[in-house]
């Protein structure tokens, strides 16, 4: 009995044994069979291996979009003197203040007049002295024709004394003709304002002594309102801007130099009647009001020249825009929300937009930011709310 319960025993063991092996084997292979076997992995793990890639989006729109082309310039003052003196002297006073705003025929500065004046009173001196010799001259010539009648004198006498009244005559317009000389003289010691405009800085202090043909100024004035802007553009752009100037008025928006802030608009003037071959641009110049003053003569500006507006063009954030090796395009979002790569033809840009030409019909959703994680076919996520572009603050292209 003893020996037959320790059989029993032995032989129970052993089949649990062989149970747990059993199970062991069948635990072993269930998992080789889900990561072994393609396309056998749980829910959850298939689902994080097509997690969608994040990206914003924008719907493709529809607008109104004014064409700029875009130059550097410079502002111009519709009116620059450099103040010099037309006589020499000593300069007694200076009668403006630097900065001033001046009309035209203010007294700006005076020189010594005291020569000039001199000059003035010994040319009218003179004139008075001739008109009393031809006074003279004029009875001896009346009385000699009175006795020519009597043969009391020669014909000889009175052709002589007819010249003498003649030269006399003639000297009177000489002074004259230097009295005018000596006003002009004296009235140009007084300097005056050629024209409206702000004085600059004064160059020449009272007590120097100046002259007619000094290099130096004693100050410039300068007209600001208007104000005219000389820039450049390519010369390929000539006949876009002929047309425009065909169709009327063209408009110019002068930006600061960071291409942000718009400081005055106004009109385009001319075209410049010469391409310049050596940079194969042409010269334009506009002319703005200027009222507030915002142009400043000599400033460096950024002309923006409207020369046409797409009515009812489809636009995209530019950002939207790739390159790729066969050129230009963007992705697309579709209804089940995987990227799609577009073909597209790109026109002219405003601001943060750019003119689709071709590829677009408008109302595809389109992805604006991370896209450089894209492919075809690739799961998005939209992190954003689709919205419709529109113009932002960026400067005009």
């Amino acid at each position: 009995m003893i020996v037959e319960g320790s059989t029993a025993t032995s032989r129970g063991r052993r089949i649990a044994l062989i149970g747990a092996f059993l199970a062991t084997l069948a635990g072993g292979g269930a998992a080789v069979y889900w990561y072994a076997v393609p396309g056998s992995q749980p829910a959850h793990a298939r689902a994080s291996a097509r997690a969608g890639v994040p990206v914003s989006v924008a719907v493709v729109g529809r607008q109104d979009v004014p064409i700029y082309l875009t130059g550097l310039g410079a502002v111009q003052a519709s009116f620059t003197v450099a103040i010099h003196s037309q006589v020499d002297g000593k300069l007694q006073e200076v009668l403006f203040t630097e900065g001033q705003h001046v009309k035209k025929g203010d007294v700006l500065a005076k020189i010594d007049p005291r020569l000039f004046q001199a000059a003035l009173d010994q040319a009218k001196a003179k004139k008075a002295q001739d008109q009393a010799q031809l006074t003279s001259a004029e009875k001896d010539l009346a009385r000699s024709k009175t006795l020519v009648l009597s043969n009391i004198t020669s014909q000889q006498i009175v052709d002589q004394q007819q010249a003498k009244v003649d030269q006399l005559k003639a000297a009177i317009a000489a002074d004259d003709a230097m009295i005018q000389t000596a006003q002009t003289q004296l009235e140009y010691s007084t300097i005056t304002a050629p024209s409206d405009g702000r004085i600059g800085v004064r160059l020449v202090d009272p007590g120097n002594i100046v002259h007619a043909n000094d290099q130096g100024s004693l100050a410039t004035l300068v007209l600001t309102q208007p104000s005219a802007v000389m820039f450049t553009l390519p010369a390929r752009y000539l006949d876009d801007i002929r047309d425009a100037m065909a169709r009327g008025p063209v408009t110019i928006t002068a930006y600061d130099q960071d291409n942000r802030r718009a400081l005055a608009t106004g009109t385009l003037l001319l075209v410049d009647n010469i391409i310049d071959q050596a940079t194969s641009t042409i010269r334009l110049k506009a002319m703005f009001p200027n009222d507030d003053e915002k142009l400043w003569p000599g400033e460096f500006v950024n002309a923006h020249v409207l020369i046409d507006t797409r009515n009812n063009a489809i636009v995209v954030p530019s950002a939207a825009i790739q390159r790729g090796p066969n050129g230009l395009f963007l992705w697309t979002v579709t209804a089940n929300n995987l990227a799609q790569p577009r073909p597209i033809e790109a026109g002219p840009t405003y601001r943060d937009l750019t003119v689709v030409a071709a590829g677009l019909n408008g109302g595809e959703r389109i992805v604006t930011d991370g896209q450089y994680k894209l492919q075809k076919d690739a799961p998005v996520t939209v992190t954003s709310a689709p919205t419709a572009p529109t113009a932002g603050s960026g400067g005009n292209s």
